[in-house]
C-alpha cells in the first residue's frame, strides 16, 4: 500500500504539513485527505511506498512456542 505525505493551506490560510494518509493511489488518498480538510489547497506531497518493509504479526501461541523452543 501506499503512503502519501501532504502540506495544504486550510480554508482558514493555516498551513499544516505531513498529513500522512494511507491509499491505493493518489486520488483515493486526496479524497481521504478532502474528507479531514474540505476545502483545503495541496500545495505539495509525495509519495511512499510502504511494500517493501518487512511486517509480520506474531500470535502470542507462537512467540511462546518459540520461546519454548530456545529453552
Amino acid at each position: 500500500m501506499l503512503k502519501f505525505v501532504f502540506s495544504v493551506i486550510t480554508r482558514d490560510g493555516q498551513k499544516v504539513e505531513s498529513i500522512q494518509i494511507h491509499g491505493k493511489d493518489l486520488p483515493d488518498a486526496e479524497r481521504k485527505l478532502r474528507q479531514m480538510y474540505r476545502h483545503c489547497e495541496v500545495i505539495n506531497y509525495k509519495t511512499i511506498d510502504t511494500g517493501n518493509k518487512l511486517s509480520q504479526s506474531v500470535d502470542i501461541e507462537d512467540l511462546l512456542s518459540l520461546i519454548a523452543k530456545q529453552v
